[in-house]
């Protein structure tokens, strides 16, 4: 027997500021009829086209302290890599790595970490990946 991976939770200081700001990043929303609202300790977001997996923001106590074990990664749907880390730049992420080039012209990632310091990486959109084949 098999198991589903129901949604992702990630620990932080606030949950719906929090969901605010990936809402944004990922075009998700709330769950239809259960809006996220300030003060909430837990606050999920689900993909509107049924694709994307839900991800779920739970309050904690205690401040992000050590690298992610887990984190996403992240293939822009209508911007360029290049584009997508320059827009989420001016959103309040962090530039943490860029591996850009690495595996020769056009390949490679950034790493990036959200307003609470979680880890995340963008590639290159689908069409960049296509591009360079």
């Amino acid at each position: 027997m098999t198991t589903l991976i129901s949604h992702t939770s990630i620990d932080c200081r606030n949950a719906y500021e929090l969901s605010e700001w990936w809402k944004e990043l990922l075009g998700y929303a709330d769950v239809p009829g259960d809006p996220n609202l300030p003060g909430h300790e837990e606050c999920m977001l689900v993909d509107p086209a049924g694709s994307g997996s839900p991800v779920l923001f739970i309050e904690v106590p205690e401040s992000k302290s050590v690298k992610n074990r887990i984190h996403f990664d992240l293939r822009p749907r209508e911007r360029t890599r290049d584009d997508e880390v320059a827009w989420l730049l001016t959103k309040g992420a962090t530039q943490l790595a860029d591996h850009r080039g690495i595996h020769g012209p056009g390949s490679g990632w950034v790493t990036l970490a959200d307003p609470e310091g979680n880890e995340f990486c963008i590639l290159r959109s689908e069409a960049e990946r296509v591009a360079s084949e």
